[in-house]
């Protein structure tokens, strides 16, 4: 029998070794996270934002064994709390959720308190609401087509009300008028509860809304919808048509939702809270309850979030840039 030296049981025994380790998954050192969650919400309770904030916390913090706490941080167009998660330590105990003004306010604000696409780490795309362009029942026009026709015919007298100067009803308007080739007057109101009032009462023409913000009007016979943003027809609302039927398709604006947290966020808490998000996402439960709220789910990777926002923010840049919009 031939003897090892034991020098040859040592190379052979760090080969082994080395052959084992390539084997054996590499395990991850995980960010602790002990102390409850807060999720930042740049606006104040009741709205839209909020609500969803709410739906999804639950889940986030599930994924921890922590709570996730909603903490409304409203004010200047939302730069405020978006300006707190920024400002936050990147140790995972803080996230942000964000709407559209995220991706509009680099172009409306002068001079942002962060950068928009430096000072955050992007986690998940939650979900989109598509928006509804409403007129007054009185109104002759009944499809979209006919309202582009009466525009058209009635050149300068046509106007729409928004929650404000570059809001996203109003951005929506803008880029109607230019995909559809008419004109229209921006009446801005100081919300979208207000512009909807002066709708039904005829002091404006037309008006983009959300779903939510409109059911009860449609559901009463008060206003009337004559397209939708969405890529298919609303589950809320099947007997409105989208404006790709009625031949704009690049009409598309509607609200937004997702989770950032501040740059320098740990990788593997930013993957976990991605994947906590899109497994809530598929939960009947879950898709139940954003469906009343008008929303429809997006989900996805953290990297396909990431590229999504200059994207975007590049093409409302544009839309903003046209049509002149300041912001209030």
């Amino acid at each position: 029998m031939k003897h090892l030296s034991i020098s040859s049981l040592l190379y052979r025994g760090l080969t082994l070794a080395a052959l084992m380790s390539l084997s054996i998954p590499a395990v991850q050192a995980q960010t602790p996270i002990t102390k409850s969650i807060r999720m930042i919400v740049p606006y104040g309770p009741g709205g839209a934002t909020d609500a969803l904030a709410r739906l999804i916390a639950p889940y986030v913090g599930e994924e921890f064994g922590q709570q996730t706490v909603v903490e409304n941080r409203a004010g200047a167009g939302s730069t405020i709390g978006t300006l707190a998660v920024a400002k936050a330590e990147p140790d995972g105990l803080t996230i942000g959720m964000i709407d559209a003004a995220f991706i509009t306010n680099p172009s409306l604000v002068s001079k942002l308190p962060y950068d928009t696409l430096k000072d955050f780490t992007p986690i998940v795309f939650i979900a989109t609401s598509p928006l509804v362009l409403l007129v007054n029942p009185s109104l002759p026009a009944k499809t979209l087509q006919e309202f582009i026709a009466y525009a058209k015919a009635n050149a300068g007298k046509i106007t729409f009300g928004s929650a404000g100067q570059g809001t996203g009803a109003h951005l929506a308007a803008e880029q109607f008028k230019v995909q559809a080739g008419i004109e229209m007057l921006n009446i801005p109101f100081k919300g979208a509860g207000e512009a909807i009032t002066q709708l039904i009462g005829g002091q404006t023409t037309a008006m983009f809304s959300t779903q939510i913000g409109s059911k009860a009007m449609l559901d009463a016979a008060r206003v009337r919808a004559l397209a939708i943003t969405s890529q298919l027809r609303s589950e809320l609302f099947p007997d409105i048509a989208t404006f790709i039927q009625g031949g704009l398709p690049k009409v598309d604006a509607s609200t937004i939702n997702g989770l950032i947290a501040p740059l320098g966020t740990p990788d593997d808490y930013v993957k976990r809270v991605n994947a906590a998000v899109n497994r809530a996402l598929k939960t009947a439960e879950l898709q139940v309850k954003l469906k009343q709220q008008g929303f429809v789910t997006v989900g996805g990777s953290s990297a396909e979030f990431a590229a999504w926002i200059p994207a975007e923010i590049t093409k409302w840049a544009k839309v903003i840039k046209d049509a002149n919009i300041k912001a209030e």
